[in-house]
């Protein structure tokens, strides 16, 4: 199902749909600020125009939107590529080698190679 597709019909259920849309996206980042700072800049852009009621800015800021998602995506494609350790505040063990019991054994990279 393409993007254009997904947002057909009236203008309140397009911006709905691309709101969870965004969002949604938001949560592929591999890297745990760049999903919350998606999330928060797609809140913050809809809260900001809340208040449109003209039919032509809606569809602007719509495809503005849409240009978002798209740019969204193929970060989170990029993003797949160079995954790192999840955060600490992320929750959950990682880690560049394992332990003799099967634990996660960290280790400190000295830059002396």
């Amino acid at each position: 199902m393409s993007i254009v597709s997904a947002l057909k019909g009236d203008l309140p259920h397009q911006s709905r749909s691309l709101y969870r849309q965004l969002l949604r996206q938001g949560e592929q980042f591999p890297a745990y600020n760049f999903r919350e700072y998606a999330k928060r800049r797609t809140r913050d852009a809809f809260r900001e125009n809340v208040r449109v009621e003209d039919p032509r800015q809606i569809q602007d800021l719509i495809q503005k939107g849409l240009k978002e998602l798209q740019m969204m995506k193929r970060q989170t494609v990029i993003g797949k590529f160079y995954q790192l350790d999840r955060l600490v505040v992320e929750g959950g063990m990682s880690g560049k080698e394992t332990g003799k019991s099967g634990g996660i054994a960290r280790q400190k990279d000295t830059g002396l190679d």
